[in-house]
């Protein structure tokens, strides 16, 4: 089961900050409806991954803080065109205004879910993890990335303060893999982990004498990580306390996902359910 997600003052204010985009100075439809109670549900109208209903309570509660939200699905249920996925009931005004807002946001994660949810399937049976990456849409990331989640998906560093990833530019600045992990390990906190992005097989073996918690291995060929991987963990296994190594493999086409996983890696790196995901179709039906 994925990680709940946090309703924190920040999200509750940014969902407050979606609703006032698309209320502007006020619902013009809003006096038909004045002093009027209402019903509605959620539907599928696609196959995929439900997620996002968590956020039509407090999205809703924004609006009308009476009204009632009964989840029928759990987040990251597969779910079928025509199944019911949840009921609400308040204000009618309240209703008619969060439904754009809920839906968008539902559908966005929706999409996600089931494109991580596809993913995450190729490697059944592996041991091999699928992560996302920061490759998010600004203002979305909590959500999207819990999305990832609800798909049987794991997170990436969520910023840049969650762990150290030192890419292309910082070894070439800091000159070189030693330099740079040298550099972190002097400043950063010591729960930090330090991450190299590795281009070449040479970087990489650098990275892990030099003590990096994880090597990003970056458009490798799985024959070439088939012969490679063995070698960095008999480099680890030398390190001082025999510290390991997270070994993560990032370039990778999805019809190649079992090929990588056989080589032996720890995660497969990818940005595809967040940046390739197509929305999935849902709908809310009001009732009389």
């Amino acid at each position: 089961m994925a990680a709940p997600l946090p309703i924190t003052p920040q999200l509750c204010a940014q969902l407050q900050a979606w609703l006032t985009e698309d209320i502007g100075r006020g619902d013009l439809s809003a006096p038909a409806l004045q002093g009027c109670a209402g019903r509605a549900h959620w539907i599928a109208k696609a196959e995929g991954r439900f997620c996002g209903g968590v956020l039509l309570e407090p999205l809703l509660h924004q609006l009308d803080p009476t009204a009632q939200v009964r989840l029928l699905v759990t987040e990251g249920a597969p779910v079928i065109p025509g199944q019911r996925l949840l009921e609400l009931e308040g204000a009618a005004a309240a209703l008619v205004a969060v439904e754009r807002t809920a839906l968008n946001l539902a559908m966005r994660l929706s999409g996600i879910a089931t494109a991580t949810a596809a993913l995450v399937a190729e490697l059944a049976g592996t041991g091999v993890q699928l992560a996302d990456t920061r490759k998010t849409t600004p203002g979305l990331r909590v959500l999207e990335k819990y999305a990832v989640r609800c798909g049987g998906g794991v997170n990436h560093r969520m910023g840049l303060d969650d762990a150290a990833m030192l890419k292309e530019n910082h070894l070439a600045w800091a000159g070189g893999v030693r330099a740079a992990v040298a550099a972190v390990r002097a400043s950063a906190p010591w729960p930090a982990r330090v991450i190299v992005e590795a281009e070449t097989e040479q970087q990489a073996r650098e990275a892990v004498e030099a003590g990096a918690d994880g090597v990003l291995l970056d458009e490798f060929s799985p024959e070439t990580l088939l012969l490679l991987v063995p070698q960095l963990r008999r480099c680890a296994a030398s390190r001082v306390a025999g510290a390991s190594v997270v070994l993560e493999a990032s370039g990778v086409q999805p019809e190649q996902l079992r090929a990588y996983a056989a080589t032996g890696i720890d995660l497969i790196s990818t940005s595809a359910p967040i940046t390739r995901s197509s929305w999935l179709d849902l709908s809310m039906r009001f009732e009389g």
